[in-house]
């Protein structure tokens, strides 16, 4: 009698688990791969582990801050440790007593915790502070000398040990606490936020790769030489901003100026120039360390020790090199015209009107107006009026009539919508 029966499975083959195939899928999910990418807060980041001070990444929940330092880790072939600061004891940081033979000899050391240890024997890693916003006051106390002094109880972190923590803002944060001042004074603060470019190719499977930025070793005394030049001149112009305690409290748990921020910003700055950053990157770190306006004047301060010298430009305008930027090309010009009025000469007057025209030829005509009216006011009664005053004229002269057209047509276009 024939019968329907399945046929029966091979003699040496067992069944496949289902959770070795998930396995399975779950490697390929995981398996990514990176690719250099141009990225300014990854690069600030990074420039920052590179100079050994201490980073925050403020950033909403799940935009990527832990993801990035594992990335960062794992690129940098270093050991990531991840402490999630709200769930410890000060006691965890600050060390464990432990009772000896003799404690009126020998005192009372304080143990260290296990992954204090194993960083130590490690001699290098990554030790990421997670959830710093929502460690207590008391937990953050025992957090500053390991920040700053990178003690835990009896045992020194070695120096390829580097320092990164997370935070929420305490709106988002779960029971968040504002940093206190003291350890937010002891961060670079980057604002962490996503791309949603990166993050749609990332999750095709390609992220971008996190290094550490190429030092110039020819740069490094010039590089220190500016940086001490551009904090040194601001505070010496500006001694009010060498210290200054917000006054209000969110405000005090983020970037503030003191000379202990003063001396992280100055590294920054002689990383960034012996690295080539660009200014995008360089804003980052400087307002991530001192706060927005502090920043902001050294960034501008920046700009301006920059600008070309006045002299070499009278000593050859016909191939000076202006600046590109609007800003800066009428600061030049400006210069210009104050070292003639300094030390008025015809060879230099008739340099400066060489120059103006040189701007003329290469930017915008409306930034020679005003350098161009103060020259003209330079002039002595035996001084000849230069021929590129008329071509400047001409031009200036056109430049503002096509302003003031332009002016016509948007105002009859606003009049016209109403």
């Amino acid at each position: 009698m024939l019968t329907n029966t399945p046929p029966s499975a091979p003699m040496n083959s067992a069944p496949v688990s289902q959770l070795v195939v998930a396995e399975g899928l779950m490697r390929l999910l995981r398996d990514t791969t990176t690719e250099p990418r141009p990225d300014i807060q990854l690069e600030a980041l990074t420039l920052a582990v590179s100079a050994d001070l201490p980073v925050l990444l403020w950033g909403e929940p799940g935009i990527g801050k832990t993801a990035a330092l594992t990335q960062l880790a794992a690129s940098l072939d270093l050991p990531l440790t991840t402490v999630i600061a709200s769930v410890h004891e000060p006691s965890d940081f600050s060390g464990l007593p432990i009772v000896g033979d003799d404690p009126a000899e020998q005192g009372v050391p304080m143990a260290p915790p296990d992954w204090a240890v194993r960083l130590v024997r490690a001699g290098k890693g990554l030790l990421f502070l997670d959830e710093l916003s929502t460690a207590p006051p008391a937990v953050q106390a025992a957090l500053l000398r390991l920040v700053l002094e990178r003690r835990i109880g009896a045992l020194q972190l070695p120096p390829g040990v580097r320092i990164v923590a997370a935070a929420n803002p305490r709106s988002s944060a779960a029971d968040g606490w504002e940093l206190s001042p003291p350890l937010a004074n002891r961060f670079v603060h980057l604002q962490w936020t996503h791309d949603h470019e990166v993050v749609v190719r990332g999750l095709a499977g390609t992220w971008p790769r996190a290094t550490l930025p190429r030092l110039d070793p020819e740069k490094l005394p010039e590089a220190v030489d500016f940086a001490r030049r551009a904090v040194c001149g601001l505070l010496s112009a500006r001694p009010t901003l060498v210290h200054r305690l917000p006054t209000t409290e969110t405000r005090r748990g983020g970037p503030w100026p003191s000379p202990r921020s003063w001396d992280m910003t100055l590294n920054l700055i002689a990383f960034a120039t012996a690295a080539g950053s660009s200014r995008e990157v360089l804003s980052l770190l400087v307002r991530g360390t001192v706060g927005d306006g502090p920043g902001l004047e050294l960034l501008a301060s920046l700009d301006r020790m920059d600008l070309p010298d006045p002299e070499d430009l009278l000593a050859d305008p016909a191939n000076a090199v202006l600046p590109e930027r609007g800003d800066l090309r009428q600061a030049a010009l400006d210069g210009v015209v104050a070292a003639v009025r300094t030390r008025p000469d015809r060879a230099r007057w008739d340099a400066a009107w060489a120059l103006l025209v040189r701007a003329l030829e290469t930017g915008a005509p409306d930034l020679v107006v005003v350098p161009a009216t103060t020259l003209a006011s330079v002039r002595q009664e035996d001084w000849d009026v230069p021929a590129a005053i008329e071509h400047l004229a001409g031009m200036v002269s056109l430049s503002q009539r096509a302003d003031r057209a332009a002016d016509r047509v948007a105002r009859v276009g606003a009049k016209a919508g109403r």
